[in-house]
């Protein structure tokens, strides 16, 4: 390496001598890509792009698919135990091999076998790892004349299975069937199941308010049935008790019908004297449910946040 950088220095080739460096480079591998909402991602194989339809990658014009699940860690040991041949059978997957997969600081179990599905033959890759707080189950399927993904190659893209701490935030948003466009101040405390969104904010004097969005299908047809649906879904709101509903009534929210139902109550675990409100918004086949809880002082100014936010909301 000397001898060449004296020779391109005396050439005057600084271009050169930096293709000579980075030749000299290690290559850097290719770094796990993570399906939208999913903690669990790998390097797919070429060929492979993430899939629009389920967690995983897929190439539909080879008919392969890799598909990601996630389960509760305590599920490692049970799978462990329970999946063998006579369980696959159950599936229609005929097991081949079953062997240990070590993946860097966690392991794994491999199985690989033949599977037929409407009428085509498979051949099938199942691992299940053991991955921090969760296990990982990970599924690949290929058409038995495949010689796109042989052995070697869906191996390898096993082989680079990874974990990641949480899914930012930005991107759990993106999952939604709505969009916010004002937080007033909330933060996000949870998403799930990529339909409901938790907003929360304790800067008022450490007392919790919170607004939970929710995208619901269905719902009433006739806009005079509104007012019993929302006193059911109103019975249904879980943590408090002790409810005196002060207000119902129809209410037009972002040029769609909808349904305003304000009441005071307590907090069913502490007692606390709460307001809680909630805004229904009808429409596209289904609804979006906004329910706001916070305590009773300071109550007015948090209901003129929770109606800013409630009014940036939009269905994509």
């Amino acid at each position: 390496m000397n001898r060449n950088l004296a020779r391109v220095r005396a050439s005057g080739g600084v271009a050169a001598f930096l293709v000579l460096v980075a030749l000299a480079l290690p290559a850097r591998a290719a770094d796990p890509v993570f399906p939208p909402g999913s903690r669990i991602g790998l390097v797919p194989p070429a060929g492979m792009v993430t899939s629009t339809t389920f967690a995983g990658f897929a190439d539909p014009d080879n008919k392969a698919a890799i598909i990601i699940a996630i389960l509760p860690a305590a599920a490692y040991s049970q799978i462990e135990t329970t999946l063998d041949a006579n369980a696959l059978e159950k599936k229609d997957i005929t097991l081949e091999k079953r062997e240990p997969m070590q993946l860097g600081d966690h392991k794994g179990l491999l199985l690989t076998g033949r599977q037929v599905a409407d009428k085509v033959h498979y051949r099938k890759w199942l691992l299940v790892a053991a991955m921090d707080d969760l296990t990982a189950l990970v599924s690949v399927q290929v058409p038995e004349q495949d010689k796109v993904y042989p052995e070697s190659v869906v191996r390898a893209a096993l082989s680079t299975l990874a974990v990641r701490a949480s899914v930012p935030e930005h991107e759990q948003l993106s999952l939604l069937p709505f969009t916010v466009g004002e937080f007033a101040g909330f933060h996000v405390d949870d998403v799930l199941r990529g339909s409901i969104l938790v907003l929360s904010d304790t800067s008022q004097g450490g007392a919790d308010a919170h607004l939970l969005i929710a995208a619901v299908p269905g719902g009433p047809t006739q806009m005079d049935d509104h007012g019993n649906f929302a006193r059911l879904a109103f019975g249904e709101i879980a943590g408090i008790r002790d409810v005196h509903v002060t207000m119902s009534e129809p209410l037009r929210i972002g040029r769609q019908s909808g349904f305003q139902t304000m009441a005071e109550a307590r907090d069913a675990r502490s007692g606390a004297a709460v307001m809680v409100v909630q805004w229904l918004r009808f429409g596209n086949g289904g609804f979006l449910q906004m329910v706001g809880i916070a305590p009773t002082e300071g109550w007015t100014t948090v209901l003129t946040r929770l109606r800013t936010v409630r009014d940036s909301v939009e269905p994509k």
